[in-house]
């Protein structure tokens, strides 16, 4: 059973300088772009980072500083990468709660607006944990009995997992054989902030953190309003603060 496409779906897998996604940098994005009609076309590109790559990453990826001295910022191909995504929806390994939350920080730092949350995110890895629970590595081994060369390259690992999405439909018919069928089978699907400070409880945002651990982030800003100065200034990512903002204005507008 092959991937049903009624839109474009682009695989991303990012080489950053660490995890943390409010500080952290890309130094490697690679896109693996899928047409309906099952075309593929290709994107990567080294990005300067603005800030030293540590050794430790290194020894990961294998990118250095003096790889990427002369690669452009992420701001000066923003837009192209923009571009490129334009229409599409998004895959990954992880993706959900580290590639696509890096990428979307690293646009708003870049004062570019991307339609990200209008797109479904399927997130291969959470096909496989669900079923299987193994690394990409493991995954590309067990389901398409083959060894992944160039393992923490970013061009291979997201064609990787381009492919092992593609033996995932044949072992799991269950899931369905569409985005949305995947997303909502795996519960990605009622996303609020990619770093899941806020999560979705029937139909209402609600904290996933904190002293305020499920209540509803509404309630909280009507009853303790310095607690959202105190996000703001605190060392949440900028997609955090984006929506807790847009839940706050939603909440003075319902007055």
């Amino acid at each position: 059973m092959r991937l049903q496409l009624f839109q474009p779906i682009c695989f991303i897998d990012l080489e950053t300088t660490g995890i943390n996604v409010s500080t952290d940098k890309i130094v490697e994005i690679a896109i693996v772009k899928i047409m309906p009609d099952g075309s593929k076309s290709v994107k990567r590109k080294l990005i300067h980072p603005e800030m030293p790559i540590p050794a430790a990453t290194t020894t990961v990826h294998g990118i250095t500083d003096e790889m990427v001295k002369d690669a452009p910022t992420f701001k000066q191909v923003a837009n192209e990468i923009k571009q490129f995504l334009e229409g599409a929806d998004l895959a990954g390994y992880n993706s959900n709660r580290f590639d696509i939350p890096m990428l979307n920080e690293e646009f708003l730092r870049a004062g570019i607006s991307v339609d990200i949350e209008t797109r479904k995110l399927l997130d291969v890895q959470k096909v496989f944990h669900m079923m299987e629970q193994r690394t990409l590595t493991a995954a590309y081994k067990f389901y398409c009995d083959k060894s992944l060369e160039d393992a923490h390259t970013a061009e291979a690992d997201a064609t990787a997992t381009w492919e092992v999405l593609e033996a995932q439909l044949e072992r799991y018919p269950v899931i369905g054989n569409t985005v949305e069928s995947i997303v909502k089978f795996t519960g990605e699907d009622q996303i609020v902030d990619f770093a899941r400070r806020f999560i979705m409880e029937n139909g209402v945002e609600v904290f996933n953190f904190g002293k305020h651990k499920g209540k509803p982030v509404t309630q909280v800003l009507k009853e303790e309003p310095q607690y959202y100065d105190w996000m703001m200034k605190g060392d949440f990512a900028l997609h955090t603060k984006q929506k807790l903002t847009e839940i706050l204005n939603r909440t003075i507008l319902n007055k």
